[in-house]
Order: structure tokens, then sequence, then C-alpha cells
């Protein structure tokens, strides 16, 4: 981002985040050490009992201070705990399971050692990437993402030649269990990434008979946004005496999402939309709308004022999807307009603002769509449209509990106007709708 791009974003979308604290130095080293002092700072990472492999790709990598939910992660992972996670995507959850599994795998073992299911095709691509990005300094280890829309032999034949870490999505596992081509009576460790996701979409009976096939002995890994009562159920059947990890983000870094609301007639959306745009939307911009079709007719209507717009939808085929998203990441894209299934797992850093065409079915949808900003340490604007009709018939449509430390959103009654405006802050958003 350039430096005028990051000038205006701080005055009209973003909120700055204070930069966390780093952990102070040893004061009292002992003195012979002095004769090392063009030595470079010891890594954060370095207290969890990492391998010296793993510590040179990391820092290869830039990382040099683990993230709050590793923090904590890591110790108990190491030490082979089972573990429940409550944390938001963008917060370093990936790196939290993927270091302490790939320190505990053995070499030798042709079968899966690790299993981690995911919810969507996209976010099982990004995991096992992850994984592999990790694992640059173990050449010999073999990660495998398996997931529906792709070549079931070509997965079948990686499986045969032994893989140690399996990443995919519940149906696809479930696929290969019952066929026989995934062996899992050598695995160690099991994670549910987005339990809460695989929750909504309908996939917690498929998970619990994956989990049901499994060794008796084997660590299980749980990490939600939320916690409805349907996961702690799982959590407590199927995991034994769990470490729990919550993390709230502080006060000054809640405020990563500035989260506003706009009533707008229906009629009146498409137009409301296109001044939103040109208020703010010089970055990534995801749109997400109900219907499939929406999301057509909304992406037609912004090509026709000059856009360059991407459609992700159920309609859209697996190897077309993997190029959406990579033109989205380069940059080649500015706005995807998505419905949610397709567009859950998406982590493309770029994007500075979401828009919620239309209303989200409960908060829990509204804390992963608005998720897919505001990632790693950035900035990031979540915009919501409510009609008058359910605005007036609701009072507000729903509370959402998006990432664990923000405050709610300031939902005043009001006509085709912005709430959850601060006084002192107007920009380009407030100004479209004045």
């Amino acid at each position: 981002m350039t430096e005028q791009q990051q000038q205006r974003d701080d005055s009209a979308c973003a909120v700055d985040l204070s930069a966390s604290e780093l952990p102070e130095s040893n004061t009292n080293a002992e003195v012979f050490t002095t004769t090392i002092t063009s030595a470079e700072p010891e890594s954060g990472f370095a207290g969890f009992g990492f391998s010296e492999a793993l510590l040179r790709t990391l820092a290869d990598k830039g990382y040099s201070e683990p993230s709050p939910i590793q923090k904590a992660a890591f110790p108990e992972l190491m030490l082979g705990r089972d573990l429940v996670g409550q944390a938001q995507t963008g917060t370093g959850k990936t790196a939290a399971f993927a270091l302490p599994l790939l320190e505990r795998l053995e070499s030798g073992q042709k079968t899966p050692q690790a299993l981690v299911l995911a919810p969507t095709r996209e976010l099982a691509m990004q995991v096992a990437e992850s994984f592999k990005a990790y694992s640059a300094g173990h050449p010999h280890l073999k990660v495998l993402a398996v997931y529906g829309g792709t070549d079931f032999r070509s997965q079948i034949s990686a499986l045969r030649r032994g893989v140690d870490v399996v990443v995919g999505t519940p149906g696809r596992v479930m696929d290969h269990m019952r066929q026989g081509t995934l062996d899992t009576s050598g695995l160690r460790s099991l994670v549910l990434d987005e339990a809460d996701e695989m929750l909504r979409m309908g996939f917690i009976d498929d998970v619990e008979w994956i989990l049901d096939q499994l060794p008796e002995q084997r660590q299980v890994v749980l990490f939600s946004a939320t916690m409805p009562p349907e996961i702690r159920r799982l959590s407590k059947r199927y995991l034994k005496d769990p470490a729990e990890v919550t993390i709230r983000t502080k006060d000054q870094e809640g405020k990563r999402i500035r989260q506003r609301s706009i009533t707008v007639p229906m009629p009146h959306k498409l137009e409301a939309l296109q001044r939103v745009l040109d208020a703010c939307g010089g970055e990534g911009v995801i749109i997400f709308a109900r219907t499939k079709a929406i999301t057509l007719t909304v992406a037609e209507t912004l090509e026709a004022g000059g856009h360059q717009v991407a459609v992700l939808n159920g309609d859209v085929p697996q190897n077309q999807r993997e190029r959406t998203v990579e033109r989205l990441r380069s940059g080649s894209v500015d706005i995807l307009v998505a419905t949610d299934v397709a567009a859950r797992g998406l982590d493309v850093e770029r994007i500075g603002l979401v828009i919620n065409y239309d209303m989200p079915f409960d908060s829990e949808a509204y804390v992963h769509r608005i998720g897919r900003t505001g990632r790693a340490g950035r900035t990031g604007e979540a915009v919501l449209f409510v009609t008058p009709r359910v605005r007036d018939s609701t009072g507000t449509p729903f509370h959402p509990q998006p990432r664990a430390g923000h405050g709610p959103t300031d939902r005043s009654d009001g006509g085709a106007r912005q709430h959850g405006h601060q006084p002192g802050t107007a920009g380009p958003l407030a100004q479209a709708f004045e």
C-alpha cells in the first residue's frame, strides 16, 4: 500500500491499530554474552521447543513474534493436549495449530499423521499451502489437500504414495475413508478449523462420523470464531480434558474493522452501492449478496459503471474459482461479488472493505463476512445495508457479535443515512450520504 493510500484510509475508512507490546529483553544476562553483541535478537518463537529448521523457516519468512493465539496454543499443543480455541480469522490461528503439529510428526510413517477439516475448498487450499510453507525446512514432508470439484484419482495416487498431513473438506474426506483410500489408523492429530462454519453449512454429522472412525488415542484441536451450543456439545463429547483458549482483543485492536450500517430502500440499493464504492472502494472489496441471481445483477451493474468485477457463487467451477481468487489477490480485479458459501474461508490481505448488500441470516454469518477484512493487523471497513421495512419491523435486524473485542454497531434510526459514524471522523463514506 502506498503512503498516499494509507493516508486516505486513515481519514476515511480505517482505524489505526496501535502496535502490540513486544516482550522486554533480558537485562540480567551474564557478562560473557557481551562477546556476541553482533548476533541477531532471539526469535520470539524460540521458547516453545521448535526445531532449528522450523525457526530458520519462520525467520526467513519474516516472522519474529507469535500472535496472542499462538502464544497461548503452542505450549498446550506441543504437549499433545486437546484444545478448544475461540479466535477470529486473521489472528494467526492456522500457524497456532500447524507449527506444533509439524513438530510432532514422526519420520518414516507412510500413512497420514495429521488431518485438518475445513468447511470450504478455498480454506482447505489455504491451510494446505500454509503447512507447505512452514515445512520448507523439511523437504520430505508431504501435504495433500482433498476437496470436491477436482480429480479423485489424482488424490488417490497421492495418498498411495504417502502423505504426512491431509487437509480437506468433510465430504471428500468421508469419500476417501469409505473407499479405503484414506488410512486413518496411524492418525495422531485432528484439527477442526472454523467449526462453527461447518455447523452452519450442515457438516456436523459428517464431522462426527469422521471422529467416530479415528483411533481412540489421538489429539483433537477445535478452532471456532463463535461457540454455539452444538459446538460446545461436540467438544465435550470428543475432546479429552482440553485446554481452552479464548482470544479477546484489546479495545484499540477491536477498532481494526470500523462497522457502519446504512438504511436504504430496496429500489435504491444499487445506487447506494455505487456511492459507497466511490467513497471508499480504493482497494480490494467483497460484496455479499444472498442469492446467485443477485450476484450477477450487482456485478453487471458495476461493470457497466466501469468497475473491474468478478463473481463467486455456487455455479462457478472450481478451476475458475481459483483463478478468480488469484485475480483478486493480485489486484487485476478489485471487486468480488459473492454468496456466503462461495466466499467462506477467503484469505486475501488486500481486502479493505466488506459490503453486506443483503442482510446476513444471523450474527454468526455477519462475523464471518466481515472477517474477510482487517486481516494480519490491517484495518478495514464493513458496511451493512438495512431496508426501512426490516429496520422498522424489528428495531434492529440483529446485534452483530463481530470479531472479539469489537464494540456493538450504533444502530440509531434514520432514513437513507449512515449509522455508526463517530463525530469528528467524517470522511468520504459519511459525505456520500449527506
